[in-house]
């Protein structure tokens, strides 16, 4: 269809100022014949015969003009796309669907292609997404092609944008947007940026978790031959990576190597933890290895305090493992093996003087421990009010929620029998308490948002955490003091102990002594897991204190209801890869979360059966509760969901997703970890 064409106003301005002079002159002509009539006829005269001149020209040149002002513009265009064709920069013209329009040979040899190729820009660089390239703001990213590496720019146009003085005719037609898509070679800059970031220095740190206890495990006259093994072993694998090895201590050393090595150590899983238990040389226990590595600070310095944090998460995770730190970003490697117990109560002894200290310069203390509040948790509270008492400090326990496990304990210290009415707070009133001078102790967890009230954590200035469990990402933030064994059974046998170093003669009422005991045997299941000498010394002490194994058992016991939902669970438990159990908690119950970790521990009577998961729908979160007797590590599998705990019990939480979304990501991690060898069965 014919287009029409008119003059742009802009050129218009050009061309027109003849015939207003015309006009003009008219208008000069009048006052003239009032001087001379003759002189203004002539002059009548001239100006007609000048209008028709200049009226006869314009409209016999305007087509050629017009015609002059085209094959300016078709020579001009020519020469841009000559110009654009011989571009250095590789340069395409794409539809909004990304279809190719034009491109210009250097970008035609990029691809390999001809001038005929209009395929969709997504077959040659399939990883550009489409919501990429839809945006309409100018996208640059690196793409890979042939071994090279290309920044890709693309640049929107819409032709309803084109400045109006940008060309000479004015085309009325519908508008169209079009994108400029430009290809910038970076493989120099990014092999260069590679190799800087491959030479920077990595900080690491190795300490022998086991050191003193596997000395004594041998003879005398082997000892040094087994710490010399140990450290030709870590000599040995260090220096195929070319690094810097220093011992610092007996059981310490100081590793520096290259950034680039890194990647080759991960892919290895840091084989060397797993060398070092196989040294042998008459001693029964087996030597483990902690390692902390720092990489991604800005300086060296840096990069040592990160392998600082890191070896401190290691060993608050039990030792026997590799962590490494990148800024926020922490990755594990290895904690497969049991956690090994202290015989030495020395650190007990310490921190029980620290947190007296602590107390003592505190005016109250409010104690909390983690959400939907456990008996470990429970008993731990109680304990650390019992050492607030000794020392005629007012203790608040916080306690949103009451289970039926919780029930018949916490009916235990009513104020008839002569506790303080306000022993159990909720979250409100311990924030409305809560000052300067109040010390905030935290037990039975170590993150933040599993606590009762977490937002004491960020009003109180003087916290204290005790916990069994093992630390991930997220710790409380600046504890004064804090006590993380993951070695022991449950908080409840760390607090006994550190009662025993309290003070002298401290006296536990019966109930009080029931209450720790009884977080003891839920945790150890009847003293049937997780239990060492230490365990057993502290029920020991309990039993001193008054404590009775009836009257516990008697407060432990389940009601009907509970009992038939866990033969329920039982019941309807799925084996998966024939080694696994899964199954679902109803949730029309009081304590569903409860109940589920019960059938957890009841499903590892089944033969076959190596580890337990039991899900159940509680407060807008799938809670998992999981299980295992010593073949698979349980904790490493709930971390991938974001939770964790101990080799043989663990948990996780899983918000804003269903049941059968939680049991297909379960089973997803599984198939994984089996394929990884993370776990075997």
């Amino acid at each position: 269809m014919k287009q029409k064409s008119k003059f742009k106003s802009r050129l218009r301005s050009y061309l027109y100022p003849p015939l207003y002079l015309t006009v003009l002159l008219m208008l000069l002509n009048i006052p003239i014949y009032f001087v001379d009539r003759r002189a203004g006829a002539i002059l009548t005269g001239f100006v007609i015969i000048y209008f028709i001149c200049i009226f006869t020209s314009y409209v016999r040149n305007r087509p050629v003009l017009v015609k002059e002002m085209i094959n300016f513009a078709i020579n001009y265009a020519t020469v841009q796309n000559q110009l654009l064709d011989d571009f250095e920069v590789p340069f395409s013209i794409l539809d909004i669907n990304g279809k190719i329009l034009w491109s210009n040979q250097r970008f035609l040899e990029v691809i390999g292609k001809d001038k005929s190729f209009h395929k969709s820009i997504f077959s040659i660089f399939p990883k550009i997404s489409k919501d990429q390239f839809q945006t309409e703001s100018k996208e640059q990213f690196l793409v890979s092609w042939n071994d090279k590496v290309y920044r890709v720019g693309m640049d929107p146009i819409h032709f309803d944008l084109t400045p109006e003085d940008g060309s000479i005719v004015e085309i009325k037609e519908e508008n169209q947007n079009i994108i400029a898509f430009y290809l910038f070679d970076e493989t120099d800059l990014s092999q260069s940026m590679q190799e800087i970031q491959d030479q920077k220095l990595v900080a690491a740190l190795v300490y022998i978790d086991n050191y003193d206890e596997a000395l004594d495990s041998i003879e005398e006259v082997k000892r040094s031959l087994l710490a010399a093994l140990i450290d030709r072993k870590v000599n040995e694998y260090f220096s195929k990576v070319d690094a810097l090895v220093r011992k610092t201590e007996k059981d310490k050393y100081f590793v520096v190597f290259k950034y680039k090595y890194l990647k080759k150590l991960e892919e290895d899983k840091f084989s060397l933890i797993e060398d070092v238990k196989n040294v042998k040389v008459g001693n029964e226990m087996a030597v483990t290895l902690s390692i902390g590595i720092g990489i991604h600070g800005d300086s060296y310095i840096a990069n040592y305090e990160h392998s600082r944090m890191a070896i401190d998460l290691a060993l608050g995770r039990g030792g026997d493992q590799v962590v490494v730190r990148k800024d926020d970003e922490v990755s594990y490697y290895g904690g497969k093996s049991k956690t090994v117990e202290k015989n030495t109560r020395v650190k007990a002894r310490v921190k029980a003087h620290a947190l007296r200290e602590t107390l003592e310069s505190r005016e109250n203390v409010i104690i909390m421990g983690h959400n939907i509040s456990d008996v470990d948790s429970f008993g731990a509270a109680i304990g650390i009010y019992c050492a607030a008492k000794v020392l005629n400090k007012k203790a608040q326990i916080v306690l949103n929620e009451v289970t039926t496990s919780l029930r018949p304990l916490k009916e235990c210290f009513s104020a008839e029998k002569g506790y303080p009415e306000d022993l159990f707070i909720n979250s409100e009133r311990a924030m409305e308490i809560i000052t300067r001078n109040t010390l905030v102790m935290v037990v039975d967890t170590n993150r933040p948002n599993y606590t009762e009230c977490p937002q004491l954590l960020t009003r109180g200035n003087a916290i204290v955490v005790f916990d069994h469990h093992r630390q991930g990402n997220e710790v409380i933030q600046n504890p004064i003091l804090s006590y993380i064994e993951p070695y022991a059974s449950s908080t409840c046998e760390m607090i006994a102990e550190v009662l025993q170093y309290f003070t002298e003669n401290i006296k536990l009422e019966p109930s009080e002594a029931d209450c720790i005991y009884a977080g003891i045997l839920i945790d150890t299941n009847n003293f049937m897991t997780k239990t060492g000498v230490r365990t057993f010394e502290a029920a020991a002490y309990l039993r001193r204190c008054g404590a009775e194994v009836t009257r516990v058992r008697k407060l432990l016991r389940n009601d009907m209801g509970a009992y038939k939902a866990r033969a329920e669970i039982v019941r309807h438990a799925e084996v998966y890869k024939g080694a696994f159990a899964i199954s679902v908690c109803p949730s029309k119950m009081e304590s569903p979360t409860i109940v589920g970790a019960q059938a957890a521990d009841e499903l590892l009577n089944i033969i076959g059966i190596k580890a337990s998961f039991v899900l159940t729908e509680y407060q807008g979160k799938i809670f998992i509760s999981s299980r295992s007797i010593d073949e698979i590590n349980v904790q490493i599998i709930m971390e991938r969901l974001g939770g964790g705990g101990h080799l043989n019990v663990a948990g996780a939480q899983l918000p804003n997703c269903t049941l059968s979304e939680a049991k297909r990501i379960l089973q997803d991690i599984l198939d994984k970890m089996l394929e990884e060898g993370e776990i075997e069965i």
